[in-house]
């Protein structure tokens, strides 16, 4: 693959996005589903890619054209195939960077009931995905035990958190789960949105929102509904903490984002090698050595954070430029990633993942209606709407819905979940048990992670239902 190529498929992609910016723009149907450019972006590119656009012409009877293989060269395709696995470890490098950390005692008062709720969606996806794997997938469809987990990496961890397990995938043996896990990270970001305006316009009518009275305080503005933000209201993207003649800012925060990979690299090479001369050795189970780099990246930025916080005194860190770089790397992770999605594999294992698609939604459901009101005695739609988008795909989600049904932040939702985050991402929704999930169950099987994730997700039940809810 020639450097010219790569640099060629980042302006394609950079076309694509745009497209799709300006499609969401033109029609209003998108709009009201509040679908990301990035996501409407890959759909058009799949569309024009080899699986669709290429398979048609070649159904047709007409092989011989260049179209048979779609609009984009293959060296294209195979860029785009490589970059989310490396996007990944941006965006969770990034994760806390520019962020104070603040004390755990701080963080446990005021979105401890977000964190039961939300810990209990996650280890919850677990245990329906294992159960879904044990009794219908693996005996009826033959679908490897790994299945399982596919639930919690795509709806908690998005479509980031699948990419970034392809190369876990490929060396366990299954390499169908990308593609799957991919195509259910898309499903879980569609009707993660859809259902979240359903349940926003339930909680008004019925009264369970405690901010909005009104359907018609549900309703927004057309320019935010398109995307664009008015001109009066318009913020600054950052802040320009050093000087551009010595070193660019973005340059420099890249440059930050850089170190907390190498950092993370750094732990997970120490990890592997510690396992290889240690526990690997004797018993021959090799966990670490299939864990991906993206957990630890987010380790690393936490752990550059708290060393430019006591030795950084010009503050040279800003979020909102930290923002603006996950931001970008997120939109590209997904544009790609849904255009060199498989509808092969999907189409081969359709009714497993139809399967998976709808118990990891009714036990999102389930886990909003049901268990947010027991374990949040103040606020809980507005609280346990954030943690619901989230559940499904995307944090961007969680936080839009959050926006709709709290527009001036007057429940402690929106702080509560910036919070929550702490103490959520470094184990669930892409964490360190995300990535550790599929090599677990490989090397151990299913029933033992069955019934360690179903202890774990009681304690947050039980912990969010008489704690949390009764306070």
């Amino acid at each position: 693959m020639s450097a010219a190529m790569i640099g060629m498929s980042f302006l394609v992609l950079g076309v694509i996005l745009l497209l799709g910016k300006w499609i969401r723009v033109m029609s209003p149907p998108i709009q009201k589903l509040f679908i990301p450019s990035s996501l409407i972006g890959g759909f058009l590119a799949l569309f024009l890619g080899p699986e669709v656009l290429g398979y048609l012409i070649s159904w047709i009877g007409d092989s011989s054209t260049f179209l048979s293989g779609g609009i984009f060269p293959e060296e294209m395709l195979d860029a785009w195939t490589t970059l989310p696995g490396l996007f990944i470890n941006i965006i969770f490098a990034t994760l806390f960077l520019g962020k104070k950390l603040p004390a755990i005692k701080d963080i446990w008062l005021l979105a401890g009931p977000q964190i039961a709720h939300g810990q209990t969606i996650a280890w919850g996806q677990y245990v329906f995905g294992i159960l879904a794997a044990i009794l219908i997938l693996t005996p009826f469809f033959g679908m490897d035990p790994m299945v399982g987990a596919l639930i919690e990496i795509s709806f908690e961890g998005g479509h980031g958190t699948a990419a970034g397990m392809s190369a876990t995938f490929e060396e366990l043996g299954f390499s169908d789960a990308t593609d799957l896990a991919l195509g259910l990270a898309t499903v879980g970001i569609l009707f993660g949105v859809i259902f979240g305006i359903v349940l926003l316009n339930y909680g008004v009518r019925s009264g369970k929102t405690s901010v909005l009275k009104d359907q018609s305080q549900l309703s927004l503005s057309e320019t935010y509904q398109k995307g664009i933000i008015d001109f009066d209201a318009r913020e600054s993207a950052g802040k320009i903490t050093t000087r551009p003649e010595s070193i660019e800012p973005l340059s420099l925060h890249f440059a930050y984002v850089g170190v907390a990979i190498g950092v993370g690299y750094f732990i997970l090479q120490a990890l592997i090698w510690i396992e290889a001369i240690t526990w690997g050795q004797a018993t021959g189970i090799y966990l670490l050595a299939h864990l991906p780099l993206f957990p630890l990246a987010m380790i690393g930025g936490i752990i550059l954070q708290m060393f430019l916080d006591k030795f950084d005194p010009y503050y040279t860190l800003d979020r909102d430029l930290m923002m603006r770089i996950q931001g970008l790397s997120l939109d590209i992770l997904i544009t790609s990633a849904i255009a060199t999605l498989s509808l092969t594999v999907i189409g081969n294992n359709l009714m497993p993942f139809l399967i998976l698609a709808t118990v990891g939604i009714v036990w999102n459901l389930i886990a909003f209606l049901y268990l947010g009101p027991k374990m949040m005695p103040s606020y809980w739609f507005e609280r346990s709407i954030g943690n619901f988008g989230q559940s499904m795909g995307m944090t961007a989600s969680g936080l839009l819905l959050m926006r709709i049904a709290d527009p001036d932040s007057k429940s402690p939702a929106l702080e509560g979940f910036g919070y929550k985050q702490l103490l959520f991402e470094p184990i669930v929704g892409g964490g360190i048990f995300t990535a550790a999930s599929v090599p677990l169950i490989f090397y151990f099987g299913p029933m033992p992670m069955l019934i360690m994730t179903s202890v774990i997700m009681l304690f947050w039940a039980g912990l969010g239902v008489f704690y949390f809810g009764r306070k």
